[in-house]
């Protein structure tokens, strides 16, 4: 035999039925004015914790809207911190450009007092060509400020170069590193005259150009003995300060020597110049 379904009452008429009990026991309890009992109690079973659940909810649903509210003030404040941060930095920016600007001219000006007797005109270095070195660059002063070619160059300690084209607003320089380059030097030590060549590969290798020609017979010259512009010399005037000497070496003929000069100028890093608007006089002019 089949026995028959139990029969089950949906749990959404369960709910239903309840809540129409509850209803008609709170009309009875207000329209007969009941205020104690059995409904009063099944009230308090029912809707006490029913309230409580609501004012828990409430409570939490204030508290994060108050933690929003509270994170929205401090994305305000980080943005405006951010700001300020930002406004700070630029400012620390500019004030070391403007230190390394100040320090820049302090050395110019210390070169323009070490070479008093010279007329100069400052210029700064507006393009270069592609090495590393500033072998051969070009200033942004040119004839209209006086400048011509076979005018010396200076900067940091000493001897830069020469200019060798000139136009209106602009000046292109050929430095004494450069391999075409040829300087008369003389030792401060010993008064004994050298020719100072340019030299890229050794710049490249050990930042350092080269010398010959040395007739130091009472081997009096030394190693870090400073080299300047010789007064014999037709293209640079005298006493500028070229290097100093970092290698010594007696040639085959046992009568002159060579070597190597260590630059007194940072050829890796040149941003302003002093050009010397006093020309070479030579014997013949």
């Amino acid at each position: 035999m089949k026995r028959k379904p139990k029969f089950v009452l949906p749990p959404k008429y369960i709910l239903m039925i309840l809540t129409g009990m509850c209803i008609v026991g709170m009309l009875l309890s207000f329209t007969l004015n009941i205020s104690g009992g059995p409904l009063n109690t099944v009230a308090g079973y029912v809707f006490i914790p029913m309230q409580r659940g609501i004012n828990t909810v409430g409570g939490w649903i204030t508290e994060k809207a108050d933690n929003l509210k509270n994170l929205s003030v401090v994305m305000a404040e980080n943005e405006a911190l951010k700001k300020q941060v930002d406004e700070l930095t630029a400012e620390l920016n500019t004030v070391n450009l403007e230190q390394y600007e100040l320090e820049n001219l302090r050395e110019l000006l210390a070169l323009d007092q070490k070479y008093p007797s010279y007329e100069k005109v400052a210029a700064n270095v507006i393009g270069k060509n592609s090495t590393n070195w500033f072998s051969y660059f070009t200033i942004d002063k040119g004839s209209d400020d006086g400048i011509e070619v076979d005018m010396n160059v200076i900067a940091g300690s000493g001897l830069v170069g020469i200019v060798t084209d000139v136009g209106p607003n602009y000046a292109k320089v050929t430095s004494i590193i450069n391999d075409t380059t040829k300087v008369s030097g003389m030792v401060t030590t010993t008064s004994d005259n050298l020719i100072v060549s340019g030299s890229l590969q050794n710049m490249n290798e050990n930042m350092v150009i080269e010398f010959s020609n040395l007739n130091d017979s009472d081997n009096e010259v030394a190693v870090g003995d400073p080299v300047v512009t010789s007064y014999i010399s037709d293209q640079y005037q005298q006493g500028i300060l070229i290097g100093y000497i970092s290698s010594l070496t007696t040639d085959s003929n046992n009568l002159t020597k060579s070597g190597t000069i260590t630059p007194a100028v940072d050829f890796e890093h040149i941003e302003e110049v002093l050009v010397i608007l006093n020309k070479k006089q030579t014997t013949e002019e």
